[in-house]
């Protein structure tokens, strides 16, 4: 009652796997991934254990084939389960079972996976592996349009209710992740996803802004509060942070009618403001001043 797409990016070495499925909380069960060891999408009658079991074994060595292999042969279930599994090197690996739900089927390509159980037609898969592979873009970007495509394609027979995508970094700890997104309930699971990815994209901006504040790089870090504020402009938070940096740069009247703009949707910058330091926030003191907060 899923589709999914395992991949792992040639460039970057990134392993990601995206999924949706009119099943409750999808996130905490199909995907599963881990910096330099694999990607794994555990699905269908699905057994939770064969996502972290696969890894276990990718991560001792095991090729995705011998991973698969071994993980399906030691499961009496495994007629009515699906497993793809992609490793650090780019090999590839996936199991539908004889008693899975039609339509039902995966399709392999090029370092990718593409599996589903249960959907409206037999070209939800192929659809997928299509649309990924001609995508441009980082990978979290291709695994969302290979989504896309499926929906597109008919989905799952009975609608629509969750949905998750993961990228881990090529190298890295077990517990890293460059996006981890998890949509539990939702009547438009992937137009939610991807509004998440969005404001994801914005946060890791202004995670890095912070960054190069802590680094004393206040006019570096005000570009990146700006670019974060322009992918989410209805964030207040960011909203404020993008003010306050349009007055660091000279920008003093823009920025402090942003700043009054935050404000209004959330009073407690308010409250903040003035307590913030001339190391955190160089524009504070002249933005509270010029609001009549000092």
């Amino acid at each position: 009652m899923t589709y999914s797409i395992v991949a792992r990016d040639p460039q970057t070495g990134e392993l990601g796997v995206a999924v949706q499925s009119h099943w409750f909380a999808v996130g905490p069960t199909v995907p599963w991934a881990r910096p330099g060891v694999g990607a794994v999408a555990t699905q269908a009658n699905v057994r939770v254990a064969h996502g972290p079991d696969a890894l276990e074994l990718l991560a001792a060595g095991a090729s995705a084939r011998e991973a698969l292999e071994q993980l399906i042969a030691a499961d009496p279930g495994a007629a009515s389960r699906q497993l793809a599994i992609v490793d650090a090197n780019g090999g590839v690996a996936a199991h539908t079972g004889e008693s899975c739900m039609t339509h039902a089927g995966h399709v392999t390509g090029e370092q990718v996976s593409c599996q589903a159980n249960i959907m409206a037609s037999s070209e939800v898969w192929p659809r997928m592996l299509e649309v990924f592979t001609t995508a441009a873009g980082p990978l979290a970007s291709r695994l969302l349009a290979a989504l896309d495509a499926a929906e597109a394609a008919g989905g799952d027979v009975r609608g629509r209710q969750s949905a998750a995508l993961l990228v881990v970094p090529a190298t890295g700890e077990r517990w890293q992740a460059d996006v981890r997104l998890h949509v539990e309930d939702h009547p438009e699971p992937l137009v939610e996803l991807r509004r998440l990815y969005e404001l994801h994209q914005a946060y890791e901006l202004a995670s890095r802004g912070d960054e190069l504040t802590g680094e004393g790089r206040h006019d570096q870090a005000a570009a990146l509060y700006e670019r974060a504020f322009a992918l989410a402009p209805g964030n207040h938070e960011l909203l404020f942070w993008a003010g306050l940096g349009a007055v660091q740069t000279g920008a003093v009247d823009r920025g402090l009618e942003l700043v009054r703009q935050a404000v209004a949707l959330q009073p407690g910058w308010a409250v903040l403001l003035p307590q913030l330091s001339a190391e955190v926030a160089p524009a504070a003191p002249l933005v509270c001043a010029r609001l009549g907060l000092a």
